[in-house]
């Protein structure tokens, strides 16, 4: 799997971008990491990435998907400009003083997300204002035209991460008709232009026996995707469709085909469920990287919209804000105590008796609920989320105890204990 791999990322990136993800990816994000750990022995609270929604504008309605944008795709008259117009966004002046707040702290990665990060009117200025950074940008894939592309080719300090949820039926009946084909065609553009990309699945009930094999994985290697991102399905937002949330034996199964991928594929593969002996991590939870909402607020991790803090306080002094924040604190213990005590953990669809750390979303959403209620939380859902987690049904998440299932490809355990993947650290 190596040695194709490497040979395809020689034969198939253009080699400054190459160059450019390993010296402000891969290089820096060591040295994020290795601040990340000197800060938790001195107690202090700041990730070694971060998540920026930029917008809560979207040109799709996908089914499970936890932004509420409006107008609905099917209004009439609507138009990709009528969308950038949505209420929702943060402003420049904030995300660019917070992504230099994060230098200060060696923190070089982020990942900009939305609604749809290529409906930001300033998302080129944002990457181009901060050549020492590098950024990951989580789309749907529709706007991959010559132009977009090269201009994301010039950069050079990006990468792509494209959502597609399976084959053409089966994509295009959570994220809308003809999706799938345009964010195929988008794949083909930037193989064209040589660049560093990657492709996001979320895994479902639906999926799971289609996304997980080896035809799906070889059909991105083919389009030039160099990673492939697989996420675990949560049942959050205006429509939740918890019908899609994976039982034991999928979560077990999911565990099992990935890891036998992994040892076949020229491509990476991964996830950020599980640490290199397979056991249970919440990034959020460990600190790994926080979530900035289209209003600035700092929140837990992207499908929980809710923040006591924001990235304007203290005078845009983010270590500060977070670092000070009860609130972030208080979450952290709370997972913890979610998975350890069994005032919580036995009512769970998993009998849970260690320190793994599943999703609280997942298996204690009441639980969860109440939390934020007693830290008088402000919901930006667009909903009401606490009562939608009190009203949902507890499920399996990927805590699986005395399941655990290690990592058996070396270079994987050497990954996840050096890299996480995303910046962050397990090891």
């Amino acid at each position: 799997m190596l040695i194709p791999f490497l040979f395809r990322g020689f034969r198939e990136l253009s080699p400054r971008i190459a160059f450019k993800a390993l010296r402000l990816w891969v290089w820096k994000g060591l040295f994020a990491l290795r601040a990340f750990k000197h800060r938790l022995k001195k107690g202090e609270l700041f990730p070694p990435f971060l998540f920026f929604a930029l917008t809560g504008a979207c040109n799709l309605r996908c089914r499970g998907c936890w932004i509420r944008s409006a107008p609905a795709p099917d209004s009439a008259g609507e138009t990709a400009a009528d969308v950038k117009s949505l209420p929702g966004e943060i402003p420049f002046d904030d995300v660019d003083r917070a992504i230099r707040e994060a230098g200060k702290r060696s923190v070089y990665f982020h990942t900009l997300l939305g609604g749809e990060p290529f409906l930001y009117p300033r998302l080129f200025e944002l990457i181009g204002r901060h050549p020492e950074c590098y950024f990951q940008i989580i789309t749907n894939g529709q706007f991959f035209d010559v132009e977009t592309v090269t201009r994301l080719r010039r950069l050079g300090n990006v990468s792509p991460l494209v959502s597609i949820d399976g084959l053409r039926r089966t994509n295009d009946d959570r994220r809308g008709e003809g999706t799938f084909e345009t964010a195929i065609e988008g794949c083909r553009e930037l193989r064209r232009q040589k660049l560093l990309y990657g492709v996001a699945t979320v895994v479902t009930a639906e999926n799971i026996d289609e996304v997980l094999t080896e035809e799906y994985v070889r059909r991105f290697i083919d389009l030039g995707a160099m990673y492939l991102w697989y996420y675990v399905f949560r049942p959050v937002g205006n429509d939740p469709s918890p019908h899609l949330c994976l039982d034991v034996r999928q979560m077990l199964d999911f565990r099992t085909r990935l890891l036998r991928l992994r040892r076949k594929m020229p491509i990476i593969l991964i996830d950020t469920y599980w640490d290199a002996d397979g056991v249970a991590v919440c990034p959020a939870a460990k600190g790994l990287g926080f979530h900035i909402g289209p209003d600035g607020g700092i929140e837990p991790c992207p499908p929980l919209s809710v923040c006591r803090e924001r990235i304007t306080d203290h005078g845009g002094d983010l270590f500060r804000t977070i670092d000070g924040s009860r609130f972030l604190r208080d979450f952290q213990r709370f997972v913890d105590r979610a998975f350890t005590s069994p005032s919580l953990s036995e009512k769970g669809p998993n009998a849970v008796s260690d320190a793994g750390r599943g999703c609280v979303i997942l298996q204690h959403p009441q639980a969860l609920a109440a939390f934020f209620r007693e830290h008088e939380v402000a919901d930006r859902s667009g909903g009401d989320l606490c009562a939608e987690l009190e009203a949902a049904q507890q499920r399996t998440s990927h805590h699986l105890p005395e399941s655990e299932i290690p990592e058996d490809f070396w270079l994987y355990r050497m990954l996840k204990k050096t890299l996480f993947f995303g910046m962050g650290g397990y090891g």
